[in-house]
């Protein structure tokens, strides 16, 4: 996609959409209590996003504990990043986004469909291992020789 028209879809189509709502809303409930759900749906959102954060930010402690790379983690705060700023903004539909991506198994799933479509993880079919086959075992190949005690 051109950069120009995703800055301008972004930047300029997004914040009409969401002011458009916004008129609509207000002619339809009053504009004080427009403005209040606006306000309550940000304070709310970003206790959540909150909360979500010191939970993704325990779940890279543990991994980093395991000494496992925590890729996934890193990424959905990186989400939760994103999320909060969309809860921020002054908006329904943004507000109808960031609350759908504070859903746990929706953010990883939305997570794991970007990895597998953009060509960064791809799944493998499960491969057989030997029946022999020990975990434990290491085999180190090389060269020896024996040297004499004479």
């Amino acid at each position: 996609m051109n950069p120009i028209i995703l800055f301008l879809l972004v930047f300029v189509g997004i914040p009409l959409i969401e002011l458009y709502f916004l008129i609509e809303v207000g002619a339809e409930i009053g504009a004080i209590p427009t403005i209040a759900l606006t306000v309550f749906t940000a304070v709310l959102g970003g206790m959540m996003v909150r909360v979500q954060g010191f939970s993704t930010a325990l779940r890279v402690r543990d991994a980093l504990a395991r000494e496992e790379v925590p890729a996934l983690e890193i990424l959905e705060g990186a989400v939760l990043l994103v999320t909060g700023i969309m809860l921020l903004l002054p908006g329904f539909i943004t507000d109808i986004i960031g609350f759908i991506l504070l859903v746990p198994p929706v953010r990883r799933a939305l997570i794991l469909y970007f990895l597998q479509h953009s060509g960064v993880m791809q799944r493998q079919s499960p491969q057989r291992r030997p029946e022999n086959d020990n975990d434990n075992a290491r085999v180190i190949e090389g060269e020896y020789r024996q040297l004499d005690d004479d």
